[in-house]
């Protein structure tokens, strides 16, 4: 063994080790190894970067363009629609027409958008017909994965095999080359799922919405019976006269009121200007354990003496001024948005709009173009907005303008911890004293050991002194809301609350989404899109408390509640995916014929051989932006960008393989162990092998690693290179056995309700179907001797 087979099996092992736990971001895994391999010198400058030009790469994201515009234009929309019709009740039917439907859109389009595109679709299916959604997604997965199996362009495993075929000097697979054995593993694979697949399938109903003459039960289906309840105000209340927002019971005690019953009326889905009258029936959403915080909170003595304003701060921390400048990518952002204090370790104690001088709630409040903000921070962190880009004008500000101007001495509060709080040995964070007050703590006055600018993970001890920006108003509102009752007589009845302008409905996040780690409080989301997130589905579990600082994963499936105006705006957002299919965003139907036109144009001169797939599949999609089938930034959103940089940054890895002879040492260890049993054992040996790694590695990855392998495999013993590199884009592609071997089986984890073991059990039972099938019909083909 060569130091350079050694070094680039070293680089080999740690990749996979990193792809396989996602310590960090499997782009950024693969950007590393092209580093890693050109540093070294296992391959050139040129050869690390051509993987960004290589055409199996500009291939798939032309692709997804491609299939972005059949999408927008309502092509694939119009096929989801014919399905309906034929669907019927028949679950064995709906299974075998909705697979069918989805294999074959998924023919010419990338088969995760087709699957989103069908989700909806399918789940008016399961609405129209009784049937629970989890009897039809996963069939509605598997389909869009087999249907990719048939078409050279179906799946990027398949165009990957074919460019490596052609670097290693031999004929690349054309179109039509998949779709005998693919068509075959499809249909063999849709007719299990029909007949024994389903049986494995588990009965959830978490995603089913009310519809007119049918009767559902959402209470049960989100565990939504121990958070609803109502509390009524009381006649002599505070809160009289008070708008929502300004009642503090979202922000203090994380509640969703989504309903008031006033005069034997109903109000369903008030929003945060509603102003609470004397005797108001309140049908709330939480947790009532929630209530007993308000205890904590009285506990905490107010010192009426008040505070200095200079007090709470050392000679080394400063307050100044900056402009929010008229080009910064900050407009629009909230201050939660942006992670202001984490980011520029700062507190902003006031924003100034105009004549107008904000001090609390700063965080929800998007920012304008000359928004003047009032930062607290150190010396050396403020001289850096001096530099900051999106900021303007900084300036340090005199303690008298503090005063004068801002008033921020009035805004000032001491609340000193009595030995014997509850509130002892909690974090400021599990205190939630901040986002209650609608402000923030400034400073801990402990003995002689302040804490400046204290973090989220404090902890607060015996006698502390909280120096917090608030009004004592805001204090006595909260002092008030223990004054609620809840009334146990009544059980609220939330579809007394649904009417024709008010709705339930699931949503999940779409596959081109930007808002992956993002939390509902840094979206603003209540605020921007008048909703309310009543629960959360991820992984089989339902969540209902602390919605708002759960950084929302792909695959999360949200209850919302809201009126039907608000919910229609949610369905144009290209982050969101709104599981019924009346609430979609607006398709381009006058464009279908122009992409069905371009779509024809560029495969006909492919499948004739005059015009490379690459080059045909490029035109066509600046023809479809072009024509008006999607916009330019629409186009952009189209490309799974994360599969482009994984792909071009692991071929060198691959070109590195295969240059030091590492490749072919692999293919000589595989040749001494299974060689002597025969070419079909070694087949099933690669086969298995791959079916195996597909549940960690990406299946792109996994076949950009495997390929030189099975090259050098085929060339030492003799054997066809087309059977094997056939045999291995058809198993990588067949990601069945967990959710995260492909992204269409985590799209419909959570509105079908699913948990990883029911993956396992069907997908695992399919994987040895396609197996079998493998072995036994791709001979047939593509025989595995020359």
């Amino acid at each position: 063994m060569t130091p350079e087979i050694l070094l680039v099996l070293s680089i080999l092992i740690v990749a996979v080790i990193f792809l396989i736990t996602e310590w960090i971001p499997m782009e950024v895994t693969a950007l590393l190894s092209l580093g890693a391999v050109t540093l070294t010198g296992l391959v050139t400058p040129g050869e690390a970067l051509s993987g960004f030009s290589n055409p199996a790469v500009i291939t798939i994201w032309a692709v997804f363009i491609l299939s972005g515009g059949l999408t927008r234009t309502g092509v694939a929309n119009a096929i989801g629609h014919f399905v309906m019709r034929l669907a019927g009740n028949s679950e064995s039917r709906m299974i075998v027409v909705i697979m069918v439907s989805a294999g074959v859109m998924s023919a010419i389009m990338n088969n995760v958008a087709v699957a989103a595109l069908m989700l909806p679709v399918v789940m008016d299916i399961a609405r129209h017909t009784g049937s629970p959604p989890s009897r039809l997604l996963i069939p509605l997965a598997y389909g869009s994965l087999l249907g990719g199996l048939t078409t050279q362009i179906g799946t990027p495993p398949n165009i990957l095999v074919s460019e490596a075929l052609h670097d290693g000097g031999l004929k690349s697979f054309s179109f039509f080359d998949f779709t005998p054995v693919g068509l075959t593993v499809m249909f063999s694979g849709i007719a299990f799922m029909a007949f024994i697949g389903r049986r494995f399938l588990p009965r959830r109903d978490v995603a089913k919405e009310l519809t007119r003459n049918k009767t559902i039960d959402w209470e049960s289906q989100y565990d939504l019976g121990e958070q609803l309840f109502n509390i009524r105000i009381p006649h002599d209340s505070l809160l009289i006269n008070k708008t929502l927002a300004e009642s503090r019971l979202g922000s203090a005690l994380g509640w969703n009121v989504i309903g008031i019953i006033r005069n034997n009326q109903i109000r369903s889905a008030p929003g945060p200007a509603e102003i609470l009258q004397a005797g108001d029936q309140l049908t709330v959403e939480g947790s009532m354990e929630d209530l007993k915080l308000l205890k904590n909170w009285q506990q905490l003595i107010v010192e009426k003496s008040g505070i200095d304003i200079q007090e709470p701060y050392s000679h080394e921390i400063k307050m100044g001024e900056t402009i929010v400048a008229g080009n910064s990518p900050f407009i629009g952002k909230t201050l939660n948005s942006i992670g202001f204090r984490g980011r520029f370790e700062a507190n902003v104690l006031a924003i100034r709009r105009i004549d107008r001088i904000r001090r609390t709630n700063l965080q929800d409040i998007a920012l304008q173009p000359g928004d003047v903000l009032l930062i607290a921070g150190r010396h050396e962190r403020l001289e850096e907005f001096k530099n900051i880009s999106g900021f303007e004008q900084f300036r340090f500000v005199p303690g008298s303008e503090l005063i004068d101007v801002y008033h921020l001495h009035e805004r000032l509060m001491v609340m000193t911890v009595p030995p014997d709080s509850a509130l002892i040995g909690k974090t400021l964070k599990e205190s939630r004293l901040g986002e209650s007050l609608g402000s923030r703590v400034l400073g801990i006055l402990r003995g002689n050991d302040p804490i400046l600018m204290p973090e989220p993970w404090e902890t607060l001890q015996a006698n502390d002194r909280l120096v917090v920006e608030g009004r004592l108003s805001d204090f006595e509102i909260l002092r008030e809301l223990e004054k609620l009752s809840i009334e146990s007589r009544t059980r609220p009845d939330i579809k007394a609350l649904i009417s024709g302008n008010v709705g339930l409905v699931e949503a999940i996040l779409s596959p081109h989404t930007t808002l992956v780690g993002t939390t509902l409080r840094q979206l603003n989301f209540r605020e921007k899109y008048g909703l309310s997130v009543l629960a959360i589905w991820r992984e089989g579990k339902a969540y209902r408390s602390n919605l708002r600082d759960m950084a929302l994963q792909f695959g999360d499936a949200l209850l919302l509640y809201g009126s039907q105006k608000k919910l229609q705006m949610l369905g144009s957002e290209p982050d969101f995916i709104v599981l019924t299919g009346t609430v979609q965003e607006e398709l381009r139907l006058e464009k279908m014929k122009f992409s069905i036109l371009i779509m024809v144009a560029i495969l006909v001169p492919v499948i004739i051989g005059w015009v490379p797939i690459y080059i045909a599949a490029v035109i066509g999609a600046a023809l479809m932006v072009l024509f008006g089938c999607l916009g330019m930034d629409e186009a952009y959103r189209q490309i799974e960008w994360k599969a482009v940089f994984l792909i071009a940054g692991l071929l060198p890895l691959g070109t590195a393989l295969d240059q030091t002879g590492a490749a072919r040492l692999i293919a000589e260890g595989v040749v001494t162990l299974v060689g002597p049993f025969g070419p079909q054992v070694v087949m099933l040996g690669l086969v298995a092998l791959t079916f195996l790694a597909t549940c960690f590695v990406p299946t792109a990855a996994l076949v950009v690693l495997m390929a030189p392998i099975v090259l050098n495999t085929s060339t030492n013993m003799g054997l066809s290179p087309y059977a094997f590199m056939m045999a291995i884009a058809m198993a990588a592609s067949a990601s069945f056995m967990t959710p995260i071997s492909h992204p269409a089986n985590i799209l419909v984890m959570g509105p079908g309700g699913y948990r990883f073991m029911d993956y396992f059990k069907v997908g695992g039972l399919l994987t040895f179907v396609v197996l079998i099938v493998i072995m036994f019909i791709l001979p047939i083909f593509w025989p595995l001797t020359p």
